[in-house]
């Protein structure tokens, strides 16, 4: 054959593979231009973690005392989202006091999981003699007790404990009345008037920086308040608020606090206290006086 032919026949070839090459390329660009890329590959699986319960709502007995069980808020969703659901006594059990802690193992840590809700679940623990009339702490701060409860059922016992102190003029009585009115954490009573029945209580509360030496600039930085109270079987139940001086404020709301406990009430300073009212509303231009025709 001629070379005239064998140049025609590596014309062809040529001119075949650069026709593959324009299909492949096509072809890629098409998927980029449709939106049709691969999906990127996973990072791995979503870890299990190790949680306590967002919530202990229960608590009874059974096997004659020996054996607790809880009841407790757990992740839940579509797919598996709670293993090893288990409650543990942390310490030797005291002569008052059984300590326990709940753990359990989700994905639930990342929202990707599917874990976004919750249901409930109850895990056991068995005891090495009879509950009894020992209080049930359950991770550091619910705490459970037979006493006042109908068996096998425990009473979930307060903020204040299983025995809130009675109501009356004591510091115990005082802190549950500021619990009351959700005073901020770390209050201090400034002072308090008290008769058993009815209360009046300032408090206040640091907003500077926390300093070694109030008397360093911004470090006595405070805000306060006044609230009265009235005593009920529940224990101090706030009444109103106010930083006026005097009783007008609460006799408005209840005519019958005494006045000897707020007569002699200096209003709040205005630098614990500030007030801040409402902007006034700008005033409306007034009308274009009307021209003669």
């Amino acid at each position: 054959m001629g070379s005239a032919g064998r140049r025609d026949r590596r014309g062809v070839f040529v001119a075949a593979a650069l026709g593959v090459v324009a299909v492949l390329l096509l072809g890629g660009c098409g998927t980029q231009v449709a939106g049709r890329q691969a999906s990127p590959s996973a990072t791995g699986p979503i870890p299990w973690t190790i949680f306590e319960p967002s919530e202990v709502t229960g608590a009874r007995l059974a096997d004659g005392g020996r054996t607790l069980l809880l009841e407790a808020q757990v992740p839940s969703g579509a797919r598996a989202c709670v293993r090893d659901f288990k409650a543990l006594l942390t310490d030797p059990v005291q002569k008052d006091l059984v300590r326990v802690q709940l753990t359990f193992s989700s994905p639930s840590g990342d929202r990707s999981s599917g874990c976004t809700k919750e249901r409930s679940a109850t895990a056991r623990v068995r005891l090495p003699v009879p509950l009894g009339s020992r209080k049930v702490v359950v991770d550091h701060y619910v705490q459970f007790t037979a006493e006042g409860a109908e068996p096998p059922a425990l009473r979930l016992c307060g903020k204040l404990g299983c025995t809130p102190p009675a109501t009356g003029c004591t510091d115990a009585s005082y802190d549950q009345a500021l619990m009351a009115v959700d005073a901020p954490e770390h209050t201090y009573r400034d002072s308090q008037e008290c008769d058993g029945k009815w209360l009046v209580m300032d408090f206040s509360w640091r907003t500077g920086p926390a300093c070694g030496d109030d008397s360093a600039p911004g470090c006595s930085s405070r805000l306060g308040d006044r609230w009265f109270f009235r005593a009920e079987k529940s224990g101090w139940v706030p009444i109103v608020e106010g930083a006026a001086g005097g009783c007008r404020v609460v006799q408005r709301r209840a005519p019958a606090f005494p006045a000897s406990l707020c007569r002699d009430l200096a209003p709040l300073s205005s630098s614990l206290h500030p007030s801040y009212p409402p902007a006034s509303a700008s005033p409306s231009p007034s009308p274009s006086p009307s021209r003669p025709s």
